[in-house]
């Protein structure tokens, strides 16, 4: 408590010190909620997180996008009329200037505190997550003339599907842990989709899908759903903004939110597709005034959903061969399992693809009616 005491002393939070409780949620970042006693009495909440500086290599690029990005929203978000205290994350500055401070070797930022909401680990309520589709498709509307290039590459080539596959082949080639004899239909399930990796990358570099602000980790955890409307209030976790394509976050947020179990379900039969949810998050997405989007993207939308649940699966499985060295296990074959689920959802997704593209061609032919 000592500790948090001091750092928190660092940042230009209102009133006296009271506690610090630990947020579970996440799983990269360790995250606390402080509590701040007010000259009357009242109490006010900040965020503050120590960022992971093994997976966020350069801290400072970080919290250069992130306080480059939130500054564009709050004046959008003003400029719409919006309340941008609620819409959008709010970075406390430093006292000494900035948007983090470093404390023997560790980087720290805060927040304000958004009251009145909460984040859901799971879809409870299909509504929601068309609320959460409405959420990730306003964030990339209201960023559309925010200049890209201008972001650092937070994660070089996280969404790089080819070059993710060439780390698979590689990983079969060396099994180094001999476990390739036990996972060849998962390798021939990758490898029958080779040509599928290239779709993305090469219509960026051909030019026919612009490069965007993007947001890349767009788990349905990550969009804070208001106590009392039930609507995606603001986008949260903006450590992997970076430059990509608007297509990896719709396709990432498909993958996880319309499953019908958990990421590392044991159980293939309980693995579903839900095309009620992807018509949910769809519908909400294009809600939004998306007439900025190019042909490709939009014709790219289904596919994108398949793309980046294959290339999770591959990530899964190169790291099950290599022997369990990115991602934290808990049991035997546990990235085993987790690629499996993926595969499983990649298999169910072609299985209903033109129902998906059935679905994009309604969405985006509602929302040109009612712009």
């Amino acid at each position: 408590m000592e500790k948090l005491q001091s750092i928190a002393g660092l940042f230009q939070f209102s009133g006296d010190f009271l506690e610090a409780e630990v947020c579970h949620s996440g799983h990269i970042n360790d995250t606390y909620v402080v509590t701040y006693r007010q000259s009357d009495g009242s109490r006010l909440r900040y965020i503050l997180q120590r960022i992971n500086s093994n997976v966020f290599k350069k801290p400072a690029e970080v919290m250069a996008n992130i306080q480059a990005v939130t500054a564009h929203l709050r004046k959008k978000i003003a400029a719409a009329g919006g309340d941008p205290e609620r819409e959008t994350l709010n970075l406390i500055l430093a006292k000494a200037g900035g948007s983090f401070v470093e404390a023997d070797g560790e980087f720290w930022r805060a927040y304000k505190f958004i009251e009145g909401a909460k984040t859901y680990q799971t879809v409870q309520d299909p509504a929601h997550f068309y609320h959460a589709g409405k959420a990730f498709g306003r964030f990339q509307l209201l960023l559309q003339d925010f200049p890209a290039e201008t972001l650092y590459e937070t994660i070089p080539n996280f969404h790089n599907t080819p070059k993710r596959l060439g780390d698979l082949r590689r990983a079969v080639e060396a099994d180094a842990c001999g476990r390739l004899a036990e996972v060849q239909r998962e390798v021939d399930f990758v490898f029958a989709r080779a040509e599928d990796t290239k779709v993305v990358v090469d219509a960026i570099a051909e030019g026919a899908i612009p490069l965007r602000v993007t947001h890349n980790d767009t788990k349905f955890d990550n969009i804070l759903i208001d106590d009392l409307t039930g609507e995606g209030i603001c986008v949260l976790d903006l450590d992997t903004v970076m430059p990509g394509s608007y297509l990896y976050d719709f396709g990432d947020a498909i993958r996880f939110g319309a499953s019908t179990a958990a990421e590392d379900e044991q159980d293939l039969s309980k693995v579903n597709f839900d095309i009620n949810l992807f018509r949910q998050f769809t519908e909400g997405y294009l809600s939004n005034d998306m007439r900025f989007m190019t042909p490709a993207e939009l014709e790219n939308l289904a596919f994108s959903a398949r793309l980046i649940t294959l290339e999770c699966g591959m990530r899964f499985l190169e790291d099950y061969l290599n022997g369990d060295k990115y991602f934290r296990i808990h049991r035997p074959q546990h990235n085993l399992d987790r690629a499996r689920t993926q595969f499983k959802l990649v298999a169910d997704m072609e299985a209903q693809f033109d129902e998906m593209r059935r679905i994009v061609d309604a969405a985006v032919m509602e929302g040109s009616r009612r712009a």
